[in-house]
């Protein structure tokens, strides 16, 4: 399936999205740490998503989908959060596009509709993570006008220094 710009919507997400949102999750695995257990970041994101189908959401946000075709192709989820300096602000907890629409286009129309429903909460920064090994997710967020904010460490204990 090739996507087009016209016959893609951007749209809250619904409850007949979820085996294919559930699905776009494992693609948040790319770039993760040798110590790091892929399949946990991978249901992490997916418990993370399934808040968004559940009736009584216990987290401020939206998930918002990429229908082309009929078809999900791209998924991303937004909340706000406290800054620990005080300001509210919005993060994006999970982005993802199908690879057979990769590079259409339908990852920034999906920022886009996270950024606006940021906008729409009164916030005025957007942040987000991803592994510092995702070379592709960092050029595509440093090309939207994302600029890289905090290095993590982290070190294994049961190792020398």
């Amino acid at each position: 399936m090739s996507v087009e710009h016209s016959s893609v919507q951007i749209r809250p997400v619904r409850e007949e999205d979820r085996q294919a949102v559930m699905d776009l999750a494992s693609l948040l695995r790319e770039g993760v740490p040798e110590w790091r257990d892929p399949e946990a970041v991978v249901e992490a994101a997916r418990q993370w998503l399934a808040g968004h189908f559940a009736p009584e959401r216990d987290q401020p946000g939206a998930a918002f989908v990429a229908e082309a075709e009929g078809e999900v192709a791209g998924v991303v989820s937004v909340s706000t959060q406290r800054h620990f300096t005080g300001p509210m602000e919005a993060y994006i907890g999970e982005l993802a596009v199908a690879p057979h629409a990769a590079r259409t286009g339908l990852g920034r129309r999906l920022l886009s509709a996270a950024e606006d429903w940021a906008r729409q909460q009164g916030v005025s920064h957007m942040t987000l993570e991803t592994a510092a090994g995702n070379t592709t997710a960092r050029r595509f967020y440093a090309a939207a006008g994302y600029r890289e904010e905090a290095i993590r460490f982290t070190r294994a204990l049961d190792q020398p220094a």
